[in-house]
């Protein structure tokens, strides 16, 4: 069975990015902060309309073009391309996708859907990178969980600029 992990980036205070989305306190240089490794890892993408519209509007070639890349969405209008498909039913779809063959699935986000896939227990890690910095307000990375969700530390490591911790989910309450 192949694992679904949440691969992310938050600040201190627990946001994913600004109100507007922005991600301009995100460090840069030279390290890839283990991503390169990680993405070897990984054939699958998985993320929420937004946050794809947001990659978009980057300055840079679409960075996942040689993995399957699904996109879950209510407008059912969108149109499919080679790697992008756009998915509108989350829950049924990710769990036979766990049950199909393949390297494991990274879920990229956004918040809605990190908090869908929570609630579901359809996140077997998470590996959860954190910048020293706080923003005071933003699009928080755990939106509307209410219950218990307990981790299990697997890894902890240090990178120039953030802390990484590898987690698996343990348990949750209902």
């Amino acid at each position: 069975m192949r694992r679904i992990i949440l691969n992310i980036v938050c600040s201190l205070d627990g946001y994913i990015a600004r109100k507007d989305g922005s991600v301009d306190w995100l460090p840069t240089g030279d390290d890839d902060f283990g991503m390169g490794k990680f993405m070897e890892s990984v054939d699958t993408v998985l993320l929420g309309r937004t946050t794809y519209e947001q990659i978009l509007s980057f300055d840079c070639d679409y960075p996942y073009a040689d993995k399957k890349t699904y996109v879950f969405s209510r407008n059912s209008n969108l149109t499919n391309t080679e790697n992008v498909e756009f998915i509108s039913e989350l829950v049924d779809f990710s769990k036979e996708m766990a049950k199909s063959s393949g390297k494991d699935i990274w879920l990229v986000g956004g918040a809605e859907i990190i908090s869908v896939f929570l609630k579901e227990g359809l996140i077997d890690e998470v590996v959860l990178s954190m910048v020293p910095v706080t923003i005071g307000s933003g699009i928080s990375l755990f939106k509307d969980v209410n219950k218990d969700i307990k981790f299990k530390i697997l890894e902890t490591v240090e990178h120039s600029g953030l802390t990484q911790l590898c987690l698996s989910v343990c348990s949750q309450s209902k």
